[in-house]
């Protein structure tokens, strides 16, 4: 979280996503154990964490000077931005088979396993595993939308609001599917279009949207807003980067899956990318094409990557990325400034 945000403020996105949480637990209807058993785990899946995104509404709200009074509804907001973090989450774990998240259960791993005391096949437990996080991920998708679609501003500012999160979650879709199809190898995957697919599967969601919606809030003026969704797809643009490297070469405890979790995948990141481009690509293909059989292979994997030097490459890319966000809010207030750079610092700490 931004450091300066007081312990109000920490508080009031807490409540606000507890609020937002016990809602959905309330529709649970008596005797419907399978949707009250859902219901919780959804909770659990949104429960903790580092609540940055939240942080970063509350953060631009309080860097342009919001007024105090106006903090419930701020809180709103940043808890629908932490909802719709939670329901990603719970659709990726689908996307990638995952049945843990940070070493417990998720929604998917849960119901398979409820499955399976049930007396379910295998074949039948993964798909109710997979069915109710999907299902899972929709209640806390709507929940963030509804969140926004009741907040009380003004007409004008809620609309504006809406089409944020629009925007935040059509760009995210489209770079996940991109992410999926690059994995594939169905199409050539070169620098340009990798970062694209990097920027659009975080950069709008977690920084652009959320510290544009604060700063709207707080009445920010339009080019000031232009500025910071700059120096935000900047800013998600390199953390989406670090995340690449942490799943290439990050423990498990920084991945919150098992260590080299990428490279099982032979997910092509920009990491890959850069590394297939120099001398020893030949090399890495070979070692990328046996990661998943086990720690052995993922650390043959990762010494690959290192001989091509990509590593320290992505390194630079990382650093010119976050000087980039800096210069873009440079004609920000100083309080604006100020929370652009201590998220460049706080992101430039991530790299493994």
């Amino acid at each position: 979280m931004i450091s300066w945000l007081s312990v109000d403020n920490r508080a009031g996105i807490d409540a606000a996503v507890d609020a937002a949480l016990a809602r959905i637990r309330r529709r649970a209807t008596d005797g419907a154990d399978a949707y009250a058993a859902l219901t919780a785990a959804v909770t659990r899946a949104a429960t903790g964490g580092k609540r940055f995104r939240p942080a970063n509404v509350v953060g631009a709200y309080v860097a342009f000077d919001g007024a105090d009074e106006a903090l419930p509804a701020v809180y709103e907001v940043a808890a629908a931005f932490e909802l719709l973090h939670a329901a990603f989450v719970v659709h990726d774990d689908v996307i990638d088979h995952d049945v843990q998240r940070r070493g417990v259960l998720n929604i998917s791993g849960e119901f398979r396993t409820r499955a399976t005391a049930a007396g379910a096949s295998r074949s039948g437990a993964n798909d109710l595993g997979d069915a109710a996080a999907i299902l899972g991920g929709d209640l806390l998708l709507y929940e963030a939308t509804r969140i926004l679609a009741l907040v009380d501003v003004p007409a004008a500012t809620r609309t504006a609001l809406v089409e944020l999160f629009d925007d935040a979650v059509s760009v995210s879709a489209a770079g996940e599917l991109a992410d999926v199809e690059n994995a594939l190898g169905l199409h050539a995957a070169e620098g340009a279009s990798v970062l694209t697919t990097a920027h659009d599967k975080t950069a709008v969601y977690s920084f652009d949207a959320p510290l544009r919606a604060g700063a709207l809030l707080a009445g920010a003026s339009e080019p000031e807003l232009e500025a910071l969704r700059r120096a935000g797809g900047a800013l998600g643009l390199a953390f989406q980067l670090v995340d690449d490297l942490i799943g290439a070469f990050g423990t498990a405890d920084q991945a919150g899956r098992d260590a080299g979790s990428d490279l099982r995948e032979a997910k092509r990141t920009p990491l890959v990318v850069l590394a297939q481009q120099g001398a020893g690509r030949d090399a890495v293909a070979e070692a990328l094409a046996v990661a998943h059989t086990g720690p052995v292979a993922v650390l043959a994997a990762q010494r690959a990557l290192d001989a091509t030097g990509a590593r320290e490459r992505l390194a630079v890319l990382i650093d010119d990325t976050l000087r980039s966000a800096r210069a873009d809010a440079a004609t920000l207030s100083p309080a604006a400034v100020a929370l652009v750079d201590e998220l460049a610092t706080r992101i430039a700490e991530r790299m493994p």
